[in-house]
């Protein structure tokens, strides 16, 4: 017994000393070593990518369109989950200078992914790609195509939204009108209404009395006819309760039996997992404390920057500049030795002295300064009968080389040399490099030293080429003089020619206002609004797993809301949360979401700008009816919009029924409004948004039939149909949102039958019959009589469903897009490839 005893505590001992050893700082350090191993692995993939990508050899140009796309689809896949990875990774480690390591290969990646897409749609001629046989090769699931939304979107830029989100509501709050509630009315009423009212209540109390004196007299009655019961019926009596109590708790055995039975074979999930485990909430805390953790050391990293910079310029700033002086000065020597006069400064633009730091020889650097004046005299105008001379070689070259490179191949990428230089700075520097000693995952102050040691040279050159700027041409005049003059002349005229012709600056119409002002006024013209506060996720559908099958039958399926889903992420949400992928990826300036109505094009705008932390900007027809008259109110609105919108951006200018802007012919209820007003305005407004501007327009249309499509289609460069939920996705939907209404899913619900008859029905009806069916009233009554699917039938069945020719109209229409043009004409071109081999074979059988 005292052995058992002994044994015992000396357990709880180890326990308790594990628990300690393995507290947070030790379970952050374990974590971080994870997310380390983690990063390397995304990296040896990625450089595997690098490789095929950049081959020493560029490859053969691919004829077969559809061994191309494989490999495209292929190289999307693998991307996709390198950024999954390093997005994980860059929300979790705590280094700084790791993760802007991290950030800028992540940058680099999801530019990639957006530069893939564009090239895959340009190849199948389709917004929506369905890749089974990928996911089947890599061994993957369709969660894996998932487009994760990295959370530094908002998190590195919180004080600033926090700022902005301020703001607004303060704005909001000196805008709202307090409206006065109105007075109760009280309805004039006739003395014989007033009098019947009286008689109905008076009768209906006179009724309660009533039965309520009956039921007693019944149950005195009872008692008087109860006579003493016998040996036998008090047997019967027992029978019948123990029949009624064995048949209950047998039933009740057979139900725990069968729902034991169900978890052990993986058909139901055991209650205690539905509730959240100590370990996700152990988890969730020490994720909220990494977040801390990175917050405070990345001050620590930028006050140390600053100090160490300071330090090195202090120190190290006097040797530099003079190490450079006397540089020069051993340059222009060598040139005067080598060329028998001094030789022409660089220009700023050039890069100043930096040209001759690089590994050349001065006779190298006076070719390649004469090969640039070559190139400026060039510049100039040319006559005509040389235009035409030059365009001629121009079109032969082109002719010959496709002659040459007859097939498809991969379009040029703005991001692979910056992935290779992220690649590199990884392998040569932070895969090899040991953190024994960096526990805590502080910065590093020698990276810091080498890292700001070209920032302070490059400032210190710039004072540097001034100096010897002066100090070169005084040399000029005291040894060249006969050629002092010309050298002056020749750097005034240099000067002058390359001052060219200065672009025309649009007006600022509102110069004299601040920001403030401007906001204040249009949150007061119903222009500028707060998003309502809906996340991407909450868009929810399955993904289309009969894409491929039906492709293959040459049968065009329609996009699953899981599919919807991804595209704006790539569309919307990667861009406007990065200004690197913005400038750099293929540039999207306006995307019309097309769709019935319900199928949550609204939702999406407001949960794009939830995930980018975007403002909301609504110049729908509607919307702007009646606010700024004429047209030079008209054009101080748009200047207003566009001008806050690229202050804030990012952001997001909403244009609810996209098309009243492009009517074929305005309803005679709607000429009042003048819904085309923004038509010809508000196109040209489009053309000035640039790679560095994050503001992006969204049109909705439940009705495009009505617009003239060239006219939309010119402005809309990306046109995303949103179709019905399948079955798959309406599951999906009736599940979670009966659950996120308070109602319990048990097995009396059944949610397969719901699916099947709700057909044709969008997410917004779906929502609509559940608001309808699970009140709190319902919710209450639920322990003893649980949901089921014949109390949504009767409320589904009064609405009106999507019917399939309004389905089938909207794919008619998208097939008249350029996009849905090029997709048939595709097709067809199949088709004739095919019909000639045909007719050769059905002409050698009638030879014979």
């Amino acid at each position: 017994m005292l052995v058992s005893c002994t044994l015992c505590k000396l357990f709880g001992y180890l326990i308790r000393n594990s628990e300690t050893r393995f507290s947070f700082p030790g379970g952050r350090a374990m974590s971080q070593r994870t997310y380390n191993q983690l990063w390397a692995d995304a990296q040896l993939e990625l450089g595997r990518l690098l490789t095929e990508e950049l081959p020493t050899e560029p490859p053969r140009p691919e004829k077969d369109r559809v061994v191309f796309f494989q490999r495209l689809a292929m190289l999307y896949v693998r991307y996709i989950q390198i950024f999954r990875q390093l997005e994980k990774v860059y929300d979790q480690v705590v280094h700084p200078q790791k993760r802007r390591v991290i950030r800028a290969i992540l940058d680099g990646v999801m530019g990639r992914v957006l530069e893939l897409k564009n090239e895959m749609v340009e190849k199948e001629f389709s917004e929506y790609h369905y890749m089974d046989d990928v996911l089947h090769d890599l061994k993957l699931t369709p969660v894996d195509l998932e487009i994760p939304i990295p959370r530094y979107f908002i998190s590195d830029c919180s004080k600033e939204f926090q700022e902005r989100k301020t703001m607004l509501t303060d704005i909001l709050k000196l805008v709202e009108v307090t409206e006065s509630p109105e007075p109760l009315m009280t309805k004039g009423m006739s003395q014989e209404e007033a009098i019947k009212i009286l008689q109905v209540v008076e009768r209906a109390r006179q009724g309660r009395l009533r039965a309520k004196l009956n039921e007693e007299s019944r149950n005195m009655n009872r008692m008087y006819k109860t006579k003493d019961p016998g040996t036998a019926a008090i047997e019967l009596a027992t029978v019948c309760i123990q029949k009624v109590w064995r048949g209950y708790i047998q039933r009740k055995r057979a139900k725990i039996a069968r729902d034991e039975e169900m978890i052990f074979l993986g058909m139901a999930m055991d209650p205690k997992y539905q509730l959240p485990c100590p370990a996700e909430i152990t988890a969730q805390t020490s994720e909220a404390c990494t977040w801390s953790k990175q917050v405070e050391h990345n001050e620590d990293y930028q006050k140390s920057v600053v100090a160490v910079t300071n330090q090195l310029r202090d120190v190290e700033g006097h040797d530099m500049s003079k190490t450079m002086k006397d540089q020069i000065r051993q340059w222009f020597i060598e040139c005067r030795d080598a060329t028998g006069s001094f030789p022409d400064y660089p220009d700023e633009e050039d890069g100043g002295s930096a040209l001759i730091f690089a590994e050349k020889n001065p006779q190298q650097l006076m070719e390649e300064i004469a090969a640039k004046e070559e190139e400026d005299s060039n510049n100039k105008p040319k006559g005509k009968e040389e235009e035409k001379k030059e365009k001629g070689k121009k079109d032969k070259g082109k002719d010959d080389e496709e002659e040459e490179e007859a097939g498809l191949k991969m379009l040029p990428s703005a991001f692979l040399s910056d992935l290779e230089v992220g690649n590199k700075t990884f392998v040569d520097f932070w895969q090899t490099r040991s953190e024994s000693r960096n526990f805590n995952q502080r910065h590093e102050v020698e990276l810091i030293k080498e890292e700001n040691r070209k920032v302070i040279e490059a400032e210190i050159r710039v004072q540097v080429d001034e100096q010897m700027r002066q100090e070169l041409a005084e040399w000029k005049l005291a040894v060249d003089k006969d050629k002092g003059g010309k050298t002056k002349g020749n750097a005034k005229k240099k000067k002058g020619s390359k001052s060219g012709k200065k672009k025309k600056k649009d007006k600022d119409l509102t110069a004299d206002r601040t920001l403030e002002s401007l906001c204040q006024e249009l949150v007061e013209q119903g222009l500028l609004k707060q998003a309502n506060n809906v996340r991407l996720q909450d868009y929810m559908g399955d993904y289309s797993y009969l894409g491929t099958t039906l492709r293959q039958n040459d049968i065009e399926p329609m996009p699953s809301l899981s599919d919807v889903r991804q595209v704006l992420s790539l569309y919307a949400i990667l861009p406007l949360g990065s200004q690197v992928v913005h400038e750099k990826a293929p540039l999207i300036k306006a995307i019309l979401l097309a769709g019935p109505a319900g199928v949550g094009k609204k939702m999406l705008v407001h949960a794009v700008c939830q995930e980018t932390g975007a403002n909301l900007f609504d110049l729908s027809p509607l919307n702007t009816a009646g606010k700024y008259p004429g047209k030079s109110g008209l054009a101080m609105m748009l200047h207003m919009v566009f001008k806050v919108a690229r202050l804030l951006q990012p952001s997001v200018i909403w244009i609810e029924d996209a098309e009243k802007m492009f009517y074929k012919k305005v309803p005679k209820e709607e000429k009042e409004l003048d819904p085309k007003r923004l038509k010809k305005d508000l196109p040209k407004s489009l053309k000035l948004i640039k790679g560095e501007d994050r503001v992006l327009i969204v049109g909705t249309t439940k009705d495009p039939l009505s617009a003239d499509i060239k006219s939309l289609c010119k402005m809309y460069s990306k046109i995303i149909l949103i179709p019905r939920p399948d079955y798959g996705s309406r599951y999906i939907l009736w599940k979670q949102l009966i659950r996120k209404h308070g109602g319990d899913v048990t097995r009396a619900l059944d949610v397969s039958s719901l699916a099947k008859i709700s057909d044709g029905y969008t997410p917004g009806h779906i929502v609509r019959v559940i608001q309808s069916v699970v009140t709190k009233r319902r919710i209450l009554q639920q322990a003893n009589r649980p949901l089921t699917a014949a109390e949504f039938v009767a409320p589904l069945a009064k609405i009106d469903p999507v019917f399939q020719e309004e389905e089938e109209a909207l794919k008619n229409w998208y097939a008249k897009t350029p996009l849905g043009k090029k997709r048939i004409k595709a097709a067809s071109g199949k088709e004739e490839e095919e019909a000639p081999v045909k007719g050769k074979d059905e002409r050698k059988m009638m030879k014979k």
